[in-house]
């Protein structure tokens, strides 16, 4: 059985930084890609970063690129999200999410992925 654990999240102001952290647990060798999505209230999830566990390569959303940064360690079988100049924009709950399939746009789409049970990330103006 997989499980997924997110930790990190908190209150910040504007400009800060967090560092988000997923732990994975299970069967995980088939996992493909690690990463993150969010969702604010009243809007949808959406991708945020992810990482290849062949390549290490890694994507981004546009509204991310720059201040966020992801990293794995493998031997921890965890995944970091490293967020720096925080916007109020960046306020939403933060899932962890595996995916098994080898194609990065259905990891973005969301199907079949496990899923972590997310972490809130606020920040403040």
């Amino acid at each position: 059985q997989v499980q997924l654990v997110e930790s990190g999240g908190g209150s910040v102001q504007a400009g800060g930084s967090l560092r988000l952290s997923c732990v994975a647990s299970g069967y995980t060798s088939n996992f493909r890609y690690m990463g993150w999505f969010c969702q604010a209230p009243g809007k949808e999830r959406e991708g945020v970063a992810a990482i290849s566990t062949d390549s290490g390569s890694k994507d981004y959303a546009d509204s991310v690129k720059g201040r966020f940064t992801i990293s794995r360690d493998k031997a921890k079988n965890t995944v970091y999200l490293q967020m720096n100049s925080l916007k109020p924009e960046d306020t939403a709950m933060y899932y962890c999410a595996a995916g098994v399939d080898p194609e990065l746009s259905w990891y973005w789409r969301g199907d079949g992925n496990y899923w972590g049970q997310g972490t809130q990330v606020t920040v403040s103006s």
